[in-house]
């Protein structure tokens, strides 16, 4: 029997070519795009997830009660977290942790390496594989941990161990021995690094090791067994009131308001594995796995409307089986046979399709990796659970949208089936039904694509308050000293055509080829009450080499030799300073250094823009580093003067990579998600309406076939063919009025609810969602006219004729 089955099975589908490729296409797409949407979105999920002891691991943070409202904070002093674990119980283990830079010296080649200052608990903590060597290496301060590439890079082997490895480490030059070897750090790892040694050798650790009032680092801690986050966070209530007494004061004396549980200053745990998806707004924790979620529901909305289009088909192409049916029914075929046969060639389309999408996403698996900018591969989905998980979804796809057509045709009554009549009437509801729902998705992910790049388009062409399409931006990576550097490159580039002028500072705007940012901030007293602002470290000339607008005063300038003690702010510190006139006001900053403000910038945006403009301060302090270098260049021949800046940099840094970008490709770099996210609701919205469209044929070609005859005899009374195709598409264009209605609410809560994250946003307006509606009719119309009008237009004597 199971032989006849797949026998007729195969038959069927080979005479009928047509249907069965184009449902073979359509299927093979939906399951492609499906798989590689799956493939982002469970890559995206699993970050961070492959740490053995992760229920156990979190980041400190804390919450602060000031005037304004909660600030929260990632950064800690350097004895915190000795302080902590000796004096808080259930502490299993606990790691500070600073990433930065370092370049490999020896023998004349440099290399850059990522390396990371932390403690010897860290690997202990993380399940990062030791190879080689001990895994608490790195409580011989003299030694590094390097990863198995790294060893490669730096020796051409990995039998490493003892091997001498000269590094500089912010300016200084250091001398480490290789105790151990790491395997290479997975990619679904947020934490990566290419070595890492002890924290005393992390920046000014020396001068901060006794101070609480300078936070650099973040604290990870391991948990004991025994004992919950809630616990911890109220043991550290004492902890906090000891070591942040005159934190506490201060934030009483300026009239901050305790939170619910009565604390000014509390400690908090975020846990590892949600920090991947956490965002610190500043007042603020949010976490949120939506972004990957909403990737793996276009995937299945996407199938959803595959298999809603099979049912529709199935039905539609059913008419030319009904004698068949009848014939079958006359011999003695039960309902039972009749449902198997129908569904065995169902199960044979949709195995055939998921090969075929298997094979289309292997194929698509490069380009998409290019154009998603993801190191995610369809391998990574090999587990077992996810297999189990997808064979179980394809047996329950095949069983909805194949059963259902089957269960209809083999109900069919043996009269009518033997006249030929597919009748199918209380069906149209469900029939309509799905009609609604594939059509209010696609309304709503067009929607999403226009309000998606609508938002994108304003972040990019917003103006941020600096000039950054003539700026490039150089990290400053090479052997010298950074200051150094700067002062060879000004002479360098000193009467070149197109260069207007050089900078530096010590942070980027944006974010750069070597893709590191951080923001330092510090607190101080200001008349009695506690202040708050972000520090930026500048060189001669920034604000001009930036286009920064001065709204009072004047900025660094040679002529005054005490500008190492001038501060140039914002408008948002002014406002916070609380000064109608803050020029020439001393603020005691740093070990109670007072620095003169000389001048008033007008607010710009320093930071991404889904946080407000916060205060910041520009300072001339000799000893304190430069990270980045700035030239403003002439409008014309930019790409010229970007090759003479290239050159100059390698006549300074030979062995240094040159890894200047131009600042509006680093404020691009910024909306990566943002550009992912459009880019994936476009193609989503494309394969949507494309597979809508065929759903939406397959349903106009059944509503023809039902009433053939009525439109002979309306022709033969005289009804036009612009009337009779407004009598066919009238209904269908009913359903896309109703998804309307449906979906222009949903898609507008939410897009309302993701513009929330972001302080800078367009506002949503009512033509966006009538755009996309009409989207839709017009491609019903479109759809539908080529059955609708060759029906109109068909003989009245083919349609009335009877066997």
């Amino acid at each position: 029997m199971l032989k006849n089955y797949i026998k007729i099975a195969f038959r069927n589908l080979w005479k009928d070519k047509s249907f069965t490729l184009l449902n073979l296409l359509r299927l093979s797409v939906a399951f492609a795009a499906a798989l590689l949407l799956g493939m982002y979105a469970f890559f995206d999920l699993s970050y961070d997830q492959f740490h053995e002891n992760k229920e156990d691991l979190f980041q400190v943070y804390y919450s602060e009660q000031t005037p304004d409202g909660q600030e929260l904070a990632t950064s800690m002093p350097v004895p915190f977290a000795p302080a902590l674990e000796r004096e808080l119980p259930n502490i299993k283990h606990i790691s500070r942790y600073i990433s930065d830079h370092a370049l490999n010296l020896e023998e004349g080649k440099e290399l850059d390496l990522r390396l990371i200052f932390t403690d010897p608990e860290f690997f202990e903590m993380f399940s990062f594989e030791t190879l080689r060597g001990p895994v608490d290496v790195l409580k011989n301060d003299s030694q590094i941990s390097i990863t198995e590439e790294t060893a490669q890079r730096l020796f051409g082997k990995t039998e490493v161990l003892g091997e001498r490895l000269n590094l500089l480490v912010n300016g200084r030059n250091e001398v480490f021995t290789v105790g151990s070897i790491l395997k290479d750090i997975p990619v679904t790892s947020g934490l990566r690094f290419d070595a890492a040694v002890n924290f005393t050798h992390s920046p000014n650790y020396a001068e901060n090791v006794d101070r609480w009032d300078s936070r650099n680092h973040s604290v990870f801690i391991q948990l004991s067994a025994d004992t919950t986050p809630e616990a911890l966070t109220q043991s550290a209530v004492s902890f906090n009131n000891l070591h942040y007494q005159g934190n506490i004061e201060d934030l009483k004396r300026d009239g901050a308001q305790p939170n619910a549980n009565g604390n000014y200053l509390e400690l908090n745990l975020l846990p590892f594995k949600d920090i991947h998806f956490a965002d610190f707004k500043g007042d603020y924790l949010k976490v949120s796995r939506a972004y990957p979620y909403m990737i793996l529901g276009i995937g299945l909305l996407i199938l959803f409307i595959a298999g809603i289009n099979f049912v529709n088909m199935s039905i539609a192409r059913s008419a030319q089986r009904l004698r068949e049916i009848g014939m079958r029914k006359t011999l003695g075929a039960a309902k039972k046979q009749l449902f198997f046969q129908f569904w065995s060639e169902s199960v044979w389309i949709f195995l055939i399709a998921l090969l075929l999408g298997i094979g289309l996403s292997l194929a698509l698996e490069s380009p998409f990796r290019q154009l998603f900018n993801t190191p995610a591969r369809l391998t990574d989905m090999s587990s077992s659970t996810l297999v189990i998980t997808l064979l179980i979804s394809f047996i329950l796809i095949t069983f909805i949208a194949g059963g259902y057509p089957a269960l209809v045709l083999s109900k069919l009554g043996t009269l009518k089936a033997l006249k030929g009549k597919l009748d199918l009437a209380g069906k149209n509801r469900v029939r309509n039904a799905l009609m609604v729902v594939q059509f209010s998705i696609a309304i709503v992910l067009i929607s999403g694509t226009l309000v998606l790049g609508k938002q994108l388009d304003y972040m990019r062409n917003k103006d941020l308050g600096f000039n950054k399409e003539q700026v490039v931006a150089i990290p400053l990576n090479g052997k010298r000293t950074n200051r150094q550097n700067v002062a060879l490159l000004r002479n360098e580039l000193a009467g070149k055509p197109g260069i207007l002028s050089v900078t530096a500072s010590d942070n980027n705007l944006g974010l750069g080829k070597d893709g590191s940012t951080y923001f330092s901030r510090m607190g101080f007293d200001y008349k009695g009450r506690g202040v708050s602002t972000n520090m930026l470290v500048v060189d001669y000339d920034y604000p001009e080499t930036l286009g920064l607008q001065l709204k009072e005063g004047r900025t660094f300038s040679r002529s005054y030799s005490g500008d190492s003690l001038s501060i140039v702010i914002n408008e948002a510190m002014a406002r916070e300073l609380q000064e109608e006139d803050p020029l020439n006001k001393q603020l005691i900053i740093d070990d109670s250094i007072k620095y003169t403000v000389v001048g008033v910038l007008k607010d710009y945006n320093f930071q991404s823009l889904n946080k407000k403009i916060e205060p910041i301060s520009l300072f001339m302090k000799g000893d304190w580093d430069l990270y980045y270098a700035f030239v403003k260049v002439a409008p014309q021949n930019m790409a010229q003067t970007f090759e003479s800046i290239e050159d100059a940099w390698k006549r300074i840094e030979p062995n240094a990579e040159f890894l200047g970008s131009f600042l509006d490709e680093n404020i691009d770099r910024t909306f990566k998600r943002e550009r992912t996210m459009t880019t994936i609701i476009s193609s989503g919205s494309l394969i949507a309406i494309i597979l809508s469209c065929i759903g939406l044929f397959a349903i106009s070609m059944l509503v023809v076939t039902q009433r053939t005859k009525e439109i002979g005899v309306r022709k033969v009374v005289g009804a036009s063919v612009a009337q009779i195709t407004f009598l066919l598409t009238k209904d269908f264009l009913k359903l896309v009025g109703v998804a309307f209605v449906i979906a222009a609410p949903v898609a507008w809560w939410l897009l309302s609810q993701w513009l929330q994250d972001y302080e800078y946003r367009i506002e949503l307006h009512l033509w966006i969602f009538l755009a996309a509606g009409l989207l839709a009719v017009f491609i019903a119309l479109f759809t539908i006219s080529f059955r609708t009008i060759r029906a109109a237009l068909k003989n009245p004597v083919e349609s009335l004729r009877t066997e």
